[in-house]
């Protein structure tokens, strides 16, 4: 795909997150990789103002944060490149303040299987890491750790992050985390959420492989 495309893609995927309040003013962060770099949003800059040559290039295997492009890449920039350091499966990142995945991250406690969607994620529970500063090598290092080899993770105090094959695959998951999250945190205030069994779930991962969008 042509590089001019994924930049309005990742427009396109910004200006989303923001009409269905899976994220707000300048808070969140999206990356495409693009074959040994990454493209990245850029740094306090608000999606109604985003245009497409704003996206930040950088080298997956640069140590020192050098970017090209008119304006610095997000100062999440770390735990993006670290992600696709340990994950060569991943080709998108997707980080938002989502309302109900970052309320559930302030309590910090993990989402577990209270639906079977979860399977979605590689995973029976979704963890949540401890706090670091955001954009500093600590919380990159929880992150990666945590994340493992799920496809979600929260960020304590903090918000989210759903990762994916393609860009359109790690939205989605944006958006399916955020609901499970919703659902679970309804259930909690009418009772105690019946919680599916590790091997309830890991029977159902093989089969979103091909689950959802595909493109």
């Amino acid at each position: 795909m042509q590089v001019h495309v994924i930049r309005g893609e990742m427009l396109a995927a910004c200006q989303e997150m923001n009409r269905t309040g899976l994220n707000q003013g300048t808070s969140g962060n999206l990356s495409v990789r693009v074959d040994g770099s990454m493209l990245i949003t850029p740094t306090a800059t608000p999606y109604d103002q985003l245009t497409p040559d704003m996206m930040a290039s950088m080298r997956i295997g640069d140590e020192k944060g050098r970017f090209t492009g008119p304006r610095a890449p997000s100062s999440e920039w770390r735990f993006h490149r670290d992600i696709y350091r340990a994950r060569s499966d991943v080709g998108a990142i997707v980080h938002a303040h989502a309302p109900y995945a970052t309320a559930l991250s302030m309590l910090r406690k993990p989402l577990p299987a209270a639906h079977y969607m979860i399977a979605a994620f590689n995973t029976h529970e979704i963890i949540c890491t401890d706090y670091a500063p955001y954009g500093t090598a600590d919380l990159s290092a929880l992150v990666v750790a945590r994340l493992g080899e799920a496809h979600g993770v929260l960020l304590g105090s903090h918000g989210m992050i759903a990762v994916g094959e393609t860009l359109e695959r790690a939205l989605w998951r944006a958006h399916e985390l955020e609901t499970i999250v919703r659902q679970y945190m309804l259930a909690c205030q009418m009772g105690e959420p019946v919680i599916l069994s590790k091997e309830e779930i890991e029977a159902l991962i093989p089969r979103f492989a091909a689950y959802g969008v595909t493109a």
